[in-house]
């Protein structure tokens, strides 16, 4: 059991029959009643984001998650496929439970979230930023760099992201997952 006191985003809760994750969270304490807290709460499960608000000092239960980390290996109908690296155990993972699976590499190293208690897994972490091959892009025009002018570009993933002008086919570029936006060139 954990109060709102020790709420901190990444905090994963029991609610609703379902383990949520504190997406964010405001301490709110008005001039005139009680103090209470307004969190944002994201399904595990379902992806869904719930709007919620606790009283102060109200009760709720924590769910136990485990980071596990993993090697993406590839991808077919059943899924996308995982190794453990200390078992060496595969596992496949739902398509759903990933939040950007374009920018998944094979060989690639991520953290598996897997709930203790029942060991089923409920989402894929992506490290903060991945570095991926350009395959396709157009040849950017000399001199139009008077506005921060993007242009598509196809990673080696299929992954499509826009990318300022100068960046060339065969150049390595840094990805953030978070939003799959390009981030900087790969020197």
């Amino acid at each position: 059991m954990a109060s709102t006191a020790d709420f901190k985003n990444g905090l994963c809760l029991e609610f609703n029959h379902d383990i949520m994750t504190i997406v964010e969270f405001q301490h709110v304490k008005p001039g005139k009643g009680p103090a209470f807290v307004r969190t944002k709460l994201k399904s595990l499960t379902s992806g869904k984001v719930l709007d919620k608000t606790f009283s102060s000092g109200e009760k709720v239960t924590t769910a136990r998650v485990e980071k596990r980390p993993h090697q993406y290996i590839y991808n077919d109908d059943m899924g996308y496929h995982f190794m453990d690296m200390e078992t060496f155990e595969q596992i496949p993972i739902e398509v759903k439970l990933i939040e950007r699976p374009e920018l998944l590499k094979e060989g690639q190293m991520v953290d598996i979230l897997i709930h203790d208690e029942t060991e089923r897994p409920l989402g894929v972490e992506l490290p903060p930023f991945v570095e991926l091959m350009v395959t396709y892009t157009e040849p950017g025009i000399k001199g139009d760099t008077a506005t921060n002018t993007l242009k598509p570009a196809t990673l080696e993933t299929g992954a499509i992201v826009m990318v300022p002008l100068f960046v060339e086919q065969d150049i390595m570029i840094k990805v953030d997952t978070r939003d799959g936006s390009y981030s900087e060139r790969v020197k």
